[in-house]
Parts: structure tokens; C-alpha cells; sequence
């Protein structure tokens, strides 16, 4: 793979906070944001706003809940995790359309964009799974 395709496929694969802000204005019912973190709800006790709080160990038994007809955005902890990266394959491949949110949670509270501090304490997720 040459520099202008992995370019090109790192483009359609991901988009940017900013990005996923000004989409999400323009057409609000279009997207489906899900935060696939993993770990004690403690430690994830912020989460961004309005986004359906679905742990990567847990999605398996929770599809029927991700809708087929929503452009699905998923995000983890950061730049470092690839918790996202592995949702979004899964996803891909059982007929989504799906993209990561770059950064995850970490680049979108550097912007000071909108959170939410409620997440579920019904998570028997652990561990972070990166």
C-alpha cells in the first residue's frame, strides 16, 4: 500500500471530533455514537454526550441494539487504545457502516466538546481489552 492509499482508507475509516460535531448539526438522526470502552464504570464515569454506552465485551450479546440504518461512530480511551479499531472491524463485517471517532474520549474532552458524567454500572467488563 502506497502513502495516498493508506491515506485515502485512514480518511474513510475515521472521523475527526470536529468533523463527527459539524456532520452530526447538519443531519442529527444520521449517526449512532457508541462508547465501547471497556473497564469498571468508575473509570469510565464520563462518556460523550448522548453517546449509547456499549463495552466491547459486551457487544456481541447487545447488536440488536446498534440500528443497521445509522452511520455508527465508536470511540475507546485514546489514541493508544484500539479497543474502537476492533468494534469497527467486528461491525464492518457484520454489514455496518462504522467509523472511528479519532482521539476517542481522551482528544474530545481536549476540546472541551460535551460530556456527559452518567454511565451505566450494569458493565461486568473489567479490563480494557486494548
Amino acid at each position: 500500500m502506497n502513502a495516498l492509499d493508506y491515506f485515502n482508507a485512514r480518511l474513510q475509516a475515521t472521523i475527526s471530533p470536529m468533523d463527527y460535531i459539524k456532520a452530526k448539526e447538519v443531519n442529527p438522526e444520521q449517526y449512532f455514537l457508541i462508547d465501547v470502552r471497556n473497564g469498571p464504570a468508575h473509570v469510565r464515569s464520563v462518556t460523550i454526550k448522548d453517546a449509547h454506552v456499549i463495552p466491547e465485551q459486551e457487544l456481541d450479546n447487545r447488536l440488536d441494539e446498534i440500528p443497521k440504518d445509522k452511520k455508527i461512530i465508536v470511540y475507546c480511551w485514546d489514541v493508544w487504545c484500539n479497543t474502537a479499531a476492533k468494534v469497527a472491524k467486528s461491525l464492518l463485517e457484520q454489514g455496518y457502516d462504522v467509523k472511528e471517532l479519532t482521539g476517542g474520549i481522551a482528544a474530545w474532552q481536549e476540546m472541551n466538546f460535551p460530556v456527559s458524567t452518567s454511565t451505566p454500572d450494569n458493565s461486568p467488563a473489567n479490563h480494557c481489552g486494548c
